[in-house]
């Protein structure tokens, strides 16, 4: 039994070591195979480098050729000359489109001038334009007014001094002219004086509502209200709020605008002014201010 178990643990020996042996002999045949590959492989990548080299140095070499030929074709002075030549003809070209271009400029700049002062033109001809419109504004209105006062004149060459109107049988002379200038109250009582007659006296609704229309009609609408009044004989020097005229009757009906009189800088003779509602045109005002007037005197005949 023991022989028997001997030589089965032999046979069993000798079959391992015979695999090791057959083992270890396919591991240096497959890594003598493994190196013949390598070897093989690395070759033809040598082989494949190699090829590509030449290849590429000859391209090199064609490059070099055709650029030796180019740069011979460009020394050539038949080629310098053309491309000298066109140069020429490009730099005249943009010379001429340089000076066209500063011709367009100054050319630009001259219209736009000429166009600058056109404009101012046409300004002062539209200034000119309204001052002529509103200058025949005035004459039509001038005109409107003389035709109404014309049938006043024609009775005051009947019965007053010449430049003298007849109103509500009495003779009064209006400073409408732009010839006589503006004075204060006392020396526009003088000027009426010296004519033979004072300033108006305006004591009943008749007289005031003549006046009135008259002075409304040649009112000129470019001047102050406060510059467009006229003084009458009516004042409260002696004392302050007692109206008297100057025969020296109180007043007993005023024709006063709102608020007024307020004497608001020691304002002590009356003024009438062009005011569209008759019954609010009087205001009291400095004696000192400059005013137009309105003279008054006794007609020299009433048929």
């Amino acid at each position: 039994m023991e022989d028997t178990e001997t030589s089965y643990n032999k046979l069993i020996c000798q079959e391992e070591t015979a695999a090791d042996e057959n083992s270890l002999y396919s591991n240096h045949k497959k890594q003598q195979v493994s190196v013949s590959t390598v070897r093989y492989d690395s070759l033809n990548h040598y082989k494949l480098l190699t090829v590509s080299l030449a290849a590429l140095a000859a391209i090199l070499l064609a490059v070099d050729i055709g650029l030796g030929v180019y740069y011979s074709k460009l020394t050539d002075g038949n080629l310098v000359r053309d491309i000298s030549s066109e140069i020429s003809k490009l730099q005249a070209s943009y010379n001429a489109a340089i000076q066209s271009r500063d011709d367009a400029k100054g050319q630009l700049a001259k219209e736009i001038s000429e166009q600058q002062v056109t404009k101012w033109e046409l300004d002062h001809q539209s200034r000119r334009s309204k001052d002529y419109e509103k200058k025949a504004e005035k004459l039509q209105m001038e005109i409107a007014a003389l035709k109404s006062h014309m049938p006043m004149i024609i009775e005051g060459c009947r019965h007053c001094l010449p430049g003298w109107t007849f109103m509500s049988s009495r003779c009064y002379y209006f400073t409408f002219s732009d010839t006589i200038s503006r004075a204060g109250w006392q020396d526009a009582r003088q000027f009426c004086r010296r004519q033979g007659g004072d300033l108006a006296v305006v004591d009943s609704r008749e007289k005031h509502m003549a006046i009135s229309n008259l002075i409304n009609n040649y009112q000129d609408p470019t001047r102050s209200l406060f510059q467009s009044g006229f003084w009458i004989g009516l004042r409260d020097t002696e004392e302050e709020g007692i109206w008297k005229w100057l025969d020296g009757t109180r007043l007993t009906e005023g024709y006063w605008a709102d608020g007024e009189p307020n004497n608001q800088n020691n304002e002590d003779c009356a003024a009438v002014y062009p005011k569209l509602n008759p019954f609010k045109v009087w205001n009291d005002a400095p004696c000192s201010y400059s005013l137009k007037w309105i003279c008054e005197m006794t007609p020299l005949s009433v048929d």
